[in-house]
């Protein structure tokens, strides 16, 4: 038994973390058969992601659970009827309201988070993953406004604009998937390559695409330059909108807004220190919404 495993905390975050399992490995399910096509190397990464449950096979649901994913990929061969079997198993057990943790929200951004690391899983990314990938993001949009979803969003909507998805759309791609996977649960993600690639790409302070805007007794902070209008003028717009203007990121800011001037790459680059807040206070579950100046001028022009 691991020194985690011992920590007396554990048996209060026990049922937290059944049910984080369950809904990831609801995702990881969902990944590996976005494209209708299973490759051996994706049933590994399954069957060793399954194999790190060992603490929880004799408790409920993963007692039964378990054995059915072992059976099923007994054969190397995991089929669509096996799929729904497994996954009628963890929607039964969390629809069970007296079981049912976490909230809608936490368990749609947990079968994210499964859903990246099985499309990652062979260690390649296609088209057809990221365009799946896409309608699974348009499907879900009660996520609107969290992390990491809106950056997801605006990441695979400007890599499908042109039509034509590059290498170097896709090493963004393999970097960003490689922030929600835990190095330690994969057998078959190249680790080592991801570490290359963060050397030559930079993907935070992503904007939200098309995100709705509401201005009452919300707080907007700027960061930037404008190319319709000075600081001063956001100070007096957004109160005039019924909104709230600070200088400063903080746990009460709603949006961040990012000027446009001279930002034309805004959808991949990093924009200093407030963006940076942003971000970090996203990542600790703080709904604050990024926002491109245009669409924040859209929203003014929708409230006159």
């Amino acid at each position: 038994m691991s020194d985690y495993e011992k920590m007396e905390f554990r048996k209060y975050t026990g049922k937290a973390e059944r049910d984080k399992y369950l809904n990831i490995l609801k995702g990881i399910l969902s990944g590996i058969s976005i494209d209708e096509e299973i490759g051996q190397k994706e049933i590994d990464e399954l069957s060793n992601w399954c194999s790190l449950l060992g603490e929880y096979s004799d408790k409920t649901p993963f007692n039964e659970l378990l054995p059915i994913i072992s059976d099923a990929l007994s054969d190397n061969i995991l089929t669509p009827e096996e799929i729904e079997d497994i996954n009628w198993v963890i929607d039964n057990f969390i629809s069970k309201k007296r079981n049912n943790y976490y909230d809608p929200i936490t368990h749609g951004l947990q079968n994210l988070q499964g859903l990246l690391h099985g499309i990652f899983a062979d260690n390649y990314i296609t088209d057809d993953e990221i365009k799946l990938l896409k309608k699974w993001i348009n499907k879900n949009d009660y996520l609107i406004g969290y992390y990491p979803y809106d950056e997801i969003s605006t990441l695979l909507t400007s890599i499908l604009s042109d039509g034509i998805i590059t290498d170097d759309e896709r090493n963004i791609l393999k970097v960003y998937f490689s922030e929600f996977i835990d190095k330690d649960s994969s057998i078959e993600i190249d680790f080592k390559e991801i570490e290359q690639l963060k050397n030559d790409y930079t993907i935070e302070g992503i904007c939200s695409v098309c995100p709705e805007i509401n201005f009452e007794d919300k707080t907007f902070c700027f960061t930037g330059a404008s190319t319709k209008a000075t600081r001063k003028d956001f100070e007096t717009l957004i109160p005039s909108l019924g909104g709230l203007f600070s200088n400063s990121v903080t746990k009460k800011t709603d949006y961040l807004i990012i000027g446009d001037n001279g930002n034309t790459c805004w959808a991949y680059s990093c924009y200093g220190r407030k963006v940076e807040q942003a971000i970090s206070q996203r990542k600790k579950g703080q709904k604050i919404i990024i926002l491109h100046e245009n669409d924040f001028w859209d929203a003014v022009e929708d409230n006159k």
